[in-house]
């Protein structure tokens, strides 16, 4: 009995360590959602000068508001589009009074040319975990790599190669969900993809060879950006040098 007993409550405790290490839910991901379908289908995807011009263009802050206007960011590219949409999901948030930010959180939020690892969109922005990185940086949400816990509307990173840095293959997403076809797994996404720019497009599972999520918990925290550097010099170091996967996750909290 008393040999059961000691297993029964080993069992348990593993249960509780399982149970806590279990990602919740996020209520902002319906908001995230929510975002994407009020944006616009098409365009053309582009990384050029011009589309980041145009990026910079279709948002706006005035009178303590942002004014974003997606269809002005085209042609455009992912990360771009993926960070309109966290944007638009900010001033959600705002205007149902569950999120407060100063003026100085929000013009970090802006769109200046800033270079890779620089400020907020500088950190998005970036070769290898951009996303991942900031949100670990800040405690704005929790980064993992598995496919079992995430949820439609996480951020999402995609390794379409072993390579992060200098030589990677990426793409920058909003999870959508996982589907069967003619019995292979395939990922569906949202972003900006290649040719046609804004939409959704699915690809099968074994096409990517890594994938980080980012699920927005504290979106307050952005607060915290006036306290970190104003450069992340391993992000910024991407676009030089060569990183790992390994470095990625451990730079990003998983």
């Amino acid at each position: 009995m008393r040999f059961a007993a000691v297993v029964v409550f080993a069992a348990l405790n593993l249960f509780a360590h399982l149970a806590q290490a279990q990602l919740a839910p996020s209520p902002i991901n319906e908001i995230i959602l929510d975002q994407i379908k009020a944006m616009p289908t098409g365009g053309r995807y582009s990384a050029s000068r011009t589309a980041t011009i145009r990026l910079q263009s279709a948002a706006h802050f005035e009178s303590g508001k942002f004014f974003i206007f997606p269809g002005a960011a085209s042609p455009s590219y992912c990360s771009g589009a993926t960070y309109l949409v966290f944007m638009k999901t900010i001033e959600a948030l705002r205007a149902r009074g569950v999120l407060e930010l100063n003026y100085e959180t929000l013009d970090h939020l802006m769109i200046r040319g800033q270079r890779d690892g620089e400020g907020v969109w500088g950190r998005w922005n970036a070769n290898g975990p951009g996303t991942a990185r900031l949100f670990y940086e800040l405690g704005m949400g929790r980064n993992f790599d598995d496919f079992e816990e995430a949820e439609p509307g996480d951020f999402m990173k995609i390794f379409w190669s072993p390579e992060v840095g200098k030589e990677e293959h990426g793409h920058s997403v909003i999870f959508l969900g996982m589907e069967k076809k003619m019995g292979l797994e395939y990922v569906r996404f949202w972003s900006s993809n290649i040719p046609f720019g804004y939409g959704e497009k699915s690809v099968p599972r074994t096409k990517i060879v890594h994938a980080i999520f980012s699920r927005l918990y504290e979106p307050s925290n952005l607060t915290k950006i006036s306290t970190v550097p104003v450069l992340d010099r391993y992000l910024a170091s991407l676009e030089r040098v060569r990183s790992s996967y390994d470095e990625a996750r451990e730079k990003c909290g998983f």
